[in-house]
């Protein structure tokens, strides 16, 4: 590990002993100054927000982009205390799981596991919580600095994922694994590249969805539940869920398919709204004008 990153290992660790509240409440700080200043991350939030929630006037709207950025700031600082904490130290902040029995009964079915997580909550620990329960891949893209990929392996420890590129071999691997009866984590809502993906509706509007997860479930039979950390009030906790997938996410048609993709992706935002990473430009593809 380079020694400049190993330095930001030891500063997660010092200030991931702060309280789990302290440390979302500076992060709905900074979402909130964010707010004021009018960036880049409020701008697309208030895009995403006014095609989302239509029916909202401009006082409700408006709450819910304060609220919407709060949790998006909360979003990069608990990452603080999920890092530096140490994975089974997280896994103490976690009082619920909902849905606990379908994760369990689609793990002995022995037919693949493949676990579709939105930009929701706090993903990180979700994938922690997983981990303890059963070795796991998840699809990835490289981060920008490739020191950064040691970080991620020295935090997340005996926890850590198999990570697979999002590329030719590693999408075979994803297959190697569900045919072994294994389980797999994709980022059901991650912009696809061009001609990799369907347009699909998205609360209402269409978006570019990936193809990747339909075909994967499509073709191995595994089964597919959605999942996220909700965050708690007040630096409580978290609370996970798993929900099945809407009928019609294997089917032969992938406007049909993504279309039941989008709406298992709607079914978990619907439970946190304001959680959801907003500041994502979910409606921008290269073929059509952007929102943004």
């Amino acid at each position: 590990m380079r020694p400049d990153i190993y330095i930001v290992y030891l500063l997660l660790r010092l200030f991931g002993l702060l309280p789990l509240r302290v440390l979302q409440g500076v992060g709905a700080g900074f979402g909130l100054l964010a707010l004021r200043r009018g960036g880049r991350m409020a701008r697309y939030t208030a895009v995403n927000l006014q095609i989302t929630r239509p029916e909202l006037d401009a006082s409700a709207r408006a709450a819910l982009l304060r609220e919407a950025m709060a949790e998006g700031g909360k979003s990069i600082t608990e990452i603080v205390k999920i890092w530096g904490a140490g994975a089974e130290r997280a896994l103490g902040l976690i009082r619920e799981v909902r849905g606990e029995a379908l994760f369990d009964a689609a793990l002995a079915s022995g037919k693949g596991v493949i676990i579709a997580a939105p930009h929701l909550g706090c993903w990180e620990l979700l994938n922690y919580w997983l981990c303890r329960k059963t070795p796991m891949a998840i699809l990835y893209r490289p981060p920008r600095i490739a020191a950064v990929e040691a970080l991620l392996r020295k935090v997340r420890g005996k926890l850590a994922p198999e990570q697979v590129r999002a590329e030719g071999a590693g999408v075979r691997t994803l297959y190697k694994r569900l045919a072994g009866g294994g389980t797999v984590g994709i980022l059901p809502d991650q912009k696809p590249r061009e001609g990799e993906g369907e347009f699909a509706p998205f609360f209402g509007r269409e978006a570019m969805t990936m193809v990747l997860l339909p075909r994967l479930a499509a073709r191995t039979g595994a089964t597919v539940l959605f999942s996220f950390a909700e965050r708690l009030p007040r630096g409580e906790g978290y609370r996970i869920h798993f929900l099945p997938a809407p009928e019609g996410l294997a089917d032969a048609d992938l406007p049909v398919a993504c279309t039941a993709l989008n709406r298992g992706v709607e079914n978990c935002v619907n439970i946190a709204f304001a959680q959801y990473q907003w500041h994502y430009k979910r409606y921008s593809a290269d073929n059509r004008p952007s929102p943004y």
